[in-house]
């Protein structure tokens, strides 16, 4: 099992305003705008909650077990690498201080039950050291494990969790990660392959085709574009593979002919790395955005280099609903000093998910029936709901491209 994690809802290896102060994490209903459940509870979920004077939080540095926060009754363990590759590290940093600021927010809304205590424990990047955490944790009488990071970290954690009888919400997004009682809190390559897939067709386009790198990630999303064009009534024109950007060229000159036959209408290329290099190799080939719809992915996302491409200017991609971000930046930063990195509101979320009373102090607490109830919540990224089978379906905006950066074309949809 390979330890990829995407770079939007990224990590460099490799989501409201003061009149919005309290937002809940809820179980939908059937007059939410999303349409998929039948009643609604609030649990409340936090919104910004806004330092006090002199108020700061100091970044956690090291994961020893004296690094403790939250005063509730369930033992609840966060999972994180914050030593060990540096550009892994600071996104674990980034995350255990979104946990830290759920945490606050619940324990400063009085309207809000203090249920968990939260430990956190570095897993140091490794698989060994996740499936060594997640020993500690479990000695410890933890009821839930939020984390580890990485797929191939995730599937060993989750096997000594399972054993234990013990339910783990992991933070990568490898869909072969997931598993009963090992639920993945985190947008998956299927639900970001339907959401644009069901756009595209909604718009008349028929000739969808796709270009993807021969990475374990590239192919997962490979896998997902073919199973989803099945499910949407769609029939993939041509399906490219290329091993770096020297072949993006070779890719372009192949799709070319179907181009100009009207075969393909639009062109999948959700790699980040090398979406400007397809961009600038379509454009020279004189293909335009009336020609051909190019729809990229979540991990586009923030990414400032495909924002200054012209070619890529009207590209599309599914994201994470940017509201979530925006209601804790301001928030983090007071506390922390720093820009948040975009998986804090995952662990945002994950630390409020815990804490929701019929979740946390139900018996057993964290069940299957109750983790997978259809209604779903929701988060700081918007909708989702976990399935049997582990994996998560979030409800997602559609983006688009243009001078300046990208703008919200369509709200979040399943």
């Amino acid at each position: 099992m390979t330890g990829w994690t995407r770079t939007g809802h990224r990590l460099a290896q490799r989501g409201i305003t003061q009149a919005f102060a309290i937002v809940g994490l809820f179980v939908l209903s059937a007059c939410s705008p999303i349409h998929i459940a039948s009643r609604t509870i609030d649990f409340g979920f936090g919104g910004s909650s806004q330092p006090t004077a002199g108020q700061t939080m100091t970044p956690l540095t090291t994961a020893g077990p004296g690094q403790v926060f939250g005063r509730g009754p369930v033992q609840v363990a966060l999972l994180l690498p914050l030593t060990g590759n540096a550009g892994l590290a600071s996104v674990g940093q980034s995350m255990a201080n979104g946990s830290r600021l759920a945490m606050a927010f619940i324990e400063a809304n009085p309207n809000i039950a203090e249920n968990t205590t939260i430990t956190l424990r570095d897993t140091g990047g490794t698989v060994a050291g996740a499936t060594s955490a997640t020993q500690a944790a479990i000695a410890s009488g933890a009821k839930l494990i939020l984390g580890p990071l990485r797929g191939d970290s995730v599937t060993a954690a989750g096997a000594a969790a399972r054993a234990a009888g013990v339910p783990l919400i992991g933070f990568s997004n490898n869909p072969g990660a997931a598993g009963p009682g090992v639920y993945l809190l985190s947008v998956l390559p299927d639900m970001e392959m339907k959401r644009a897939l069901s756009y595209v067709k909604a718009k008349g386009r028929r000739g969808v085709a796709g270009a993807f790198p021969s990475s374990a990630y590239g192919q997962a999303l490979q896998t997902a574009f073919r199973q989803q064009a099945v499910q949407a009534g769609l029939s993939p024109s041509a399906v490219y593979t290329f091993s770096g950007a020297s072949e993006v060229s070779q890719v372009v000159s192949q799709a070319l002919p179907l181009i100009k036959k009207g075969l393909i209408d639009t062109l999948f290329i959700p790699d980040r790395a090398t979406a400007p290099a397809f961009g600038a190799q379509l454009a020279q080939a004189g293909v335009s955005p009336a020609d051909v719809q190019i729809v990229g992915s979540a991990d586009w996302e923030g990414d400032t280099t495909i924002a200054a491409t012209p070619s890529l200017s009207g590209a599309l991609y599914p994201a994470v609903d940017p509201a979530g971000m925006a209601a804790i930046r301001a928030d983090y930063q007071a506390r922390f000093n720093s820009q948040p990195h975009a998986l804090a509101t995952i662990a945002y979320t994950a630390t409020i998910l815990a804490n929701v009373n019929t979740l946390s102090l139900a018996n057993p607490p964290y069940n299957p029936m109750l983790m997978t109830a259809p209604t779903g919540f929701n988060g700081r990224d918007g909708v989702f709901r976990f399935l049997s089978n582990g994996r998560s379906e979030y409800a997602l905006a559609l983006m688009q491209v243009g001078a300046g950066g990208a703008s919200r074309l369509e709200g979040p949809k399943l």
